[in-house]
């Protein structure tokens, strides 16, 4: 019996629950080693940038040191994780970010993902969210989103429920399933012979 081994390089649940469902959506036997299971581990690692990624660049990296990060952690088994000291086979990093793009005003809610075995990258946007002004001019002066919104909000932890996403489409853009577009889109050189 052979279980998949993935770790995601973020404690955020709702960074875990977006590799479950990129994952849950793929057939099973286009998984790397065709596993007869899955097991998804929240590994929190340090994402190499600054609290508040701006820029593709910045945001790309982020994601692609949490997923390699992941690799050289020490498993901690959990729920569905066997603890029996073997590593990860794919490190997933999730990273979101604020940014501009040619041709649009304004500031953007953007968001990567990155999977590595340790060998192959795959890399891959999820949704862009254009931020109000207001917000933008906020985070152009240094304040991280998710306690901006917060504020914003009146509330608490808004990053680990619907994050900003939600909050800027009133619920229509469901954080989890945005990140697990990019997710699944990373995953493309692991479940197809295309690359």
């Amino acid at each position: 019996m052979t279980t998949l081994r993935v770790g995601v390089g973020s404690g955020n649940p709702v960074k875990r629950r977006a590799v479950e469902l990129a994952l849950g959506a793929a057939a099973d036997d286009d998984l790397p080693s065709d596993p007869t299971g899955v097991a998804v581990e929240s590994v929190p690692v340090d994402s190499g940038v600054s609290e508040q990624p701006t820029g593709h660049a910045e945001t790309i990296a982020g994601a692609e040191n949490r997923a390699a990060a992941v690799l050289d952690a020490e498993p901690r088994g959990g729920a569905g994780v066997p603890d029996d000291g073997a590593t990860y086979d794919l490190g997933v990093g999730v990273e979101g970010g604020v940014a501009g793009f040619d041709g649009a005003d304004g500031r953007y809610l953007i968001m990567w993902a990155a999977v590595t075995d340790g060998d192959r990258v795959g890399r891959a946007a999820g949704p862009s969210l254009a931020l109000p002004a207001d917000v933008a001019a906020r985070i152009d002066d240094g304040e991280e989103l998710g306690p901006v919104m917060d504020d914003l909000l009146d509330t608490d932890g808004i990053a680990e429920r619907g994050g900003a996403a939600g909050a800027l489409t009133n619920g229509r853009v469901d954080r989890a399933e945005a990140l697990a577009a990019g997710v699944s889109g990373a995953l493309g050189p692991f479940v197809t012979e295309l690359y």
